[in-house]
């Protein structure tokens, strides 16, 4: 049996902000505004991995209404998103994830993210993709207002 999720996150970047991308901190003038460490790949793979067993979406489980999550490391919230999809009797198939951001160029990143987030969620990284695009300076992600990114994932029945 096999189950299919999707995540959609967007941030608002500002100058004077950190920008965590797929849990790796990325030099840039302008960081992504958040309750959290507005980390959008690991929230939309949360999402994802929750959408998948229709389990609402990382703000009811994590809300930004709570002080216990106010600059949280994203990666916590991933490993405690995957520990629940984990104790419903469910494993990774894969995950895709693609990051939508003007500037930076995160290419030089992109390995050392799938290595994150697989060491994470305690898979193979063979298991994560991510990849990155512009928007050929179209829209808020275009005049780089903020970042956005989508994901994919397949879940598998544990045996």
């Amino acid at each position: 049996m096999m189950r299919i999720g999707y995540g959609y996150d967007v941030h608002q970047l500002q100058a004077g902000e950190e920008l965590w991308l797929g849990g790796i901190l990325v030099p840039h003038e302008k960081g992504a505004v958040g309750h959290s460490d507005a980390d959008v790949v690991l929230h939309v793979i949360c999402d994802a991995l929750l959408g998948a067993l229709a389990m609402r979406d990382i703000g009811y489980h994590f809300p930004d209404t709570d002080p216990a999550y106010k600059g949280i490391d994203s990666k916590k919230l991933l490993k405690a998103t995957y520990a629940k999809i984990r104790e419903a009797g469910w494993v990774l198939g894969n995950l895709d994830t693609t990051l939508c951001l003007q500037r930076p160029k995160v290419l030089p990143y992109i390995e050392e993210m799938r290595a994150c987030i697989a060491e994470v969620m305690e898979v193979e990284v063979g298991r994560v993709s991510v990849k990155a695009t512009t928007t050929e300076r179209l829209g808020f992600v275009g005049t780089e207002e903020g970042v956005s990114a989508h994901a994919v994932v397949l879940l598998e029945k544990a045996s």
